[in-house]
């Protein structure tokens, strides 16, 4: 399974926590990464990505950083998974099936409706679940 890159999602929603239980202060790229243990280049790379949807706002400066732009009860989880998924949720379809075989000439049509079932499930249960209900699981 090629789920989204791995760990992006997971790497997005607990910079989104961090940020949501910190909100009156400016988290640096560095206090992020060091909480997830990835390289601060990675969380800038996925702070640029949340910059873009609007939902964060960051300033330079050794005093500088980041926080929530919109409240956490406005992002879904269904949002956060749209923003970072690159394939369906069961993968990617064959590119090459034989087209003379039977099974080859419409499988591809058929995984299309089974992907589109699978991923319309998880983001309906995904978009019940709000940033501020995650974030609230923890002290």
């Amino acid at each position: 399974m090629h789920l989204m890159n791995n760990t992006r999602f997971a790497t997005i929603i607990h910079i989104l926590t961090l940020l949501a239980k910190h909100p009156d202060q400016w988290l640096s790229s560095d206090w992020i990464g060091e909480s997830i243990a990835i390289n601060p280049v990675m969380v800038r790379k996925e702070l640029a990505l949340l910059h873009k949807m609007g939902w964060i706002t960051s300033k330079k400066g050794k005093d500088g950083g980041s926080q929530l732009n919109v409240s956490s009860c406005e992002i879904s989880m269904a949002d956060v998974y749209n923003a970072v998924k690159n394939s369906n949720v069961l993968g990617k379809k064959n590119n090459c099936p034989d087209i003379q075989c039977p099974v080859g000439k419409q499988i591809n049509r058929e995984l299309e409706k089974l992907f589109d079932e699978t991923d319309a499930i998880l983001i309906g249960a995904l978009e019940k679940k709000s940033l501020k209900a995650f974030v609230s699981q923890f002290n």
